[in-house]
């Protein structure tokens, strides 16, 4: 299986330097975002890459696993809220403009999956929601869409485009609405999580814009490795 780890210094993060796994030679691109406390190496650590070993193999999915910045953002409790959420947004910056044409010069495939568990779920959905138009499916599994909390309860322009819970109940720009229309969204929750809640109101909001996706209810917690492993396996494709 081909395997590439690249490092570069950010220009969009002021220079901080990002590294990414790439596991692949082709197929659909998949951009997957670290849980809370993981990083670029958590999906390679947790053999996802083997997990999805067939679809690599076979030329259908091109995996890249990319870092975060949380200790500067959402979790730096030292930053005032809209200080965490102005970091956030330069990351996003940094995916849009610096990590999306990297995949793009790797591989000509347009298709880009955007997915995460946990907090990395939340990543995904933020981005795929804020820029429509550069992505086609979102798997997000065992996400929280709401990020109110680690705003400290603070609002303003900067934690508003940082919240998907937040923007899209606003949203009313035809453009940005038809390229989210077009999306495939899915959203993996055990019954038993925290977050389950979240998650049926977000699809709800979602249908009501009249943006469709497919919400799927696991037995239990469901918030752990083995369940993610057995979620992107099922949903990689496509709802079922």
């Amino acid at each position: 299986m081909h395997h590439e780890h690249k490092t570069w210094r950010s220009p969009a993060l002021d220079g901080r330097e990002m590294s990414l796994h790439v596991w692949g030679h082709a197929g659909a691109k998949l951009l997957v975002f670290p849980t809370s406390l993981g990083s670029h190496r958590e999906w390679t650590d947790r053999r996802m890459h083997y997990v999805l070993k067939d679809h690599i193999d076979k030329g259908w999915l091109q995996l890249f696993s990319v870092d975060h910045v949380h200790h500067e953002s959402w979790y730096d409790q030292n930053r005032h809220p809209g200080a965490r959420a102005y970091r956030h947004l330069q990351y996003h910056h940094y995916i849009r403009d610096e990590v999306l044409p990297f995949m793009h010069w790797k591989n000509p495939t347009p298709f880009v999956i955007l997915a995460g568990a946990s907090f990395g779920a939340y990543h995904a959905m933020s981005f795929g929601l804020r820029f429509p138009h550069l992505v086609d499916r979102i798997i997000g599994l065992s996400g929280l869409y709401d990020i109110s909390r680690q705003a400290s309860g603070h609002m303003d322009a900067n934690v508003y485009a940082a919240n998907p819970m937040a923007f899209m109940v606003h949203e009313q720009d035809h453009g940005r609405l038809e390229a989210m229309r077009r999306l495939d969204i899915i959203m993996a929750i055990g019954r038993g999580d925290s977050s389950y809640q979240n998650n049926v109101d977000f699809s709800a909001m979602l249908w009501s814009k009249g943006v469709g996706n497919a919400l799927r209810v696991w037995d239990g917690w469901a918030h752990d490795w083995p369940y993610w492993e057995k979620m992107i396996r099922m949903y990689v494709g496509g709802h079922d």
